[in-house]
């Protein structure tokens, strides 16, 4: 037994140290171990109930009865919360109209307008963009013979598509990175005061960007997704600036982050396999199922967690009181054994294919299409410009649990 985590099956509890290099290296022993012993157990680092089951984390996605906001039904003093922290005002704010945590009716409005400009037949345009981008990287770095690819290759694609949707120029691809990546460590364990205040900056100067540029579409509206949000009406009703900028935050951060994980765990993945690229990206269908694969095998994030909405007990033996927060394990439940045969086994040509990697239920990730199509594109490209790619040192995960993705990447290549 590996000494980064502990399980008492007698009490249904576990410890597992988010933080801990030997945990989040492979918490997949983690989830293996719980699979056979507590799939629904209380995480005691967490101190909340989690379900690491695909039937029953495929289920609380779908379940109305928990929503990923709370403050709509309860009040802090109802819950015992502290009051909001002052220092972590510019960030609050970009949360406070995010899809991500909206309940109806709000976020049915919301979601409905964006929801256009991310339909699979829209996103499919975009693939010939995509290519040449992905191909125009790899002529910057192909003579080198080798590179870092999660900052050469994984981080830029997204970055840049994600910004020209929205009506960003491609050259602020890396100032909108280095944003999202401090704002995105708010959700580590264990987050420190600094760690807030430089999220908290991080999201005051990302807002004021986005203020100057809505305040240019206003004066001229262009073909982007910005100027739709500005311009289109649901119910006669329009969206307000704050919830431009919060959506457009989130779709920026969004859009890229569980992207570049992805990325860069499926070269990881794919190239430990020994399995040949070739035949992975053999066909558009082929294509397909091996992202598929790789977006179950190894997941960008980790765990989503859901409040509960109202006292409710779970199959007869979990007891929620209102306001209780549940995790719900995405990376543990795409490796049940109970859903898939040979669960912990990369398998690209499996059919018992699918995931939850991109949630499930009205918060299912609204950039999925994109997202599957940045991967299929990404990938195959590579695999096909690169021959001969390999693993030039042994690949590391950051500390940023629940999302999981590589620190680096190096690989090297014939030249």
């Amino acid at each position: 037994m590996t000494t980064a985590f502990s399980i008492a099956t007698d009490t249904r509890r576990a410890a597992a140290k988010p933080r801990d290099d030997a945990f989040y290296q492979d918490p997949y022993s983690f989830y293996s171990a719980l699979h056979q012993t507590s799939p629904t157990f209380v995480w005691e680092d967490y101190g909340h109930w989690c379900f690491t089951g695909f039937k029953e984390v495929n289920a609380l996605l779908r379940d109305k009865r928990f929503g990923r906001q709370i403050l709509h039904v309860a009040t802090r003093e109802e819950l015992g919360w502290p009051p909001p922290k002052d220092h972590t005002a510019a960030f609050d704010l970009t949360e406070k109209y995010s899809l991500l945590t909206l309940e109806p009716p709000a976020h049915t409005r919301l979601r409905t307008l964006v929801n256009r400009a991310f339909v699979s037949r829209h996103v499919e345009q975009l693939r010939p963009r995509i290519e040449k981008l992905a191909n125009e990287i790899i002529d910057g770095f192909e003579g080198n013979g080798g590179t870092e690819l999660i900052k050469a290759f994984a981080a830029p694609i997204p970055a840049i598509v994600i910004a020209e949707m929205i009506g960003l120029p491609a050259e602020m691809a890396p100032q909108l990175l280095n944003w999202s990546n401090r704002m995105v460590q708010m959700y580590m364990f264990g987050v420190t005061r600094d760690t807030e205040l430089d999220a908290n900056k991080a999201s005051e100067d990302f807002m004021a960007c986005l203020a100057e540029v809505i305040a240019e579409r206003r004066r001229a509206p262009k073909e982007d997704l910005l100027t739709h949000m500005l311009t289109t009406e649901v119910n006669g009703q329009k969206l307000s600036d704050d919830e431009v900028v919060s959506t457009a935050i989130l779709l920026l951060n969004a859009g890229h982050e569980a992207t570049v994980h992805t990325t860069g765990n499926a070269v990881k993945t794919i190239l430990e396999s020994g399995l040949d690229p070739t035949t992975l990206f053999s066909s558009e269908a082929q294509t397909e199922a091996t992202v598929e694969e790789c977006l179950r095998y190894d997941a960008p994030l980790h765990m989503f967690t859901r409040y509960a909405l109202s006292d409710v007990t779970l199959d007869g033996e979990v007891s929620l009181k209102k306001g209780d927060t549940i995790g719900l394990m995405l990376g543990a439940a795409n490796r049940d054994p109970l859903r898939f045969k040979h669960a912990d086994r990369f398998d690209p040509f499996r059919d018992d294919g699918q995931n939850v990697s991109f949630g499930a239920g009205i918060h299912f990730c609204i950039g999925a299409p994109l997202a599957r199509i940045e991967l299929q594109v990404a990938l195959s490209t590579l695999f096909r410009r690169l021959p001969g790619l390999k693993l030039d040192g042994e690949p590391r995960y950051n500390d940023v649990y629940h999302f999981h993705g590589l620190e680096r990447l190096d690989v090297a290549w014939r030249v």
